[in-house]
């Protein structure tokens, strides 16, 4: 797939995750090098403290997400509702319980 097609498709109707090569199309080839070889680099353990960083960062960002459109839940309620975000409504509700009782919001991500 060009660039131009990818960029005017939205991420959701795209099929499958991108590639390597669409996700760096504005990459020289001499920073992919650089890249590849700091990435080849990284200990196993640095990487996995890096994706652990980056997926506490993703709940917070959700979690500040949902404070904003629910300035007035609890955090009882604000936790419950990124259990849905992160698991889907129907998993957190098999694991936490039902939802929030009423609400016709829509807070996926």
């Amino acid at each position: 797939m060009t660039a131009e097609l990818l960029s005017s498709q939205p991420l959701a109707k795209r099929p499958g995750l991108p590639t390597w090569r669409e996700m760096t199309l504005d990459t020289t080839p001499e920073a992919e090098a650089v890249l590849l070889r700091l990435w080849r680099e990284t200990p196993g353990w640095r990487k996995w403290q890096m994706m652990e960083e980056l997926n506490r960062l993703a709940r917070e960002l959700a979690l500040a997400g949902l404070r904003r459109r629910h300035p007035d839940a609890s955090p009882e309620v604000l936790r419950r509702r990124l259990a849905d975000l992160l698991l889907g409504p129907e998993l957190a509700a098999q694991v936490y319980g039902p939802g929030v009782d009423g609400d016709e919001s829509d807070d996926r991500l």
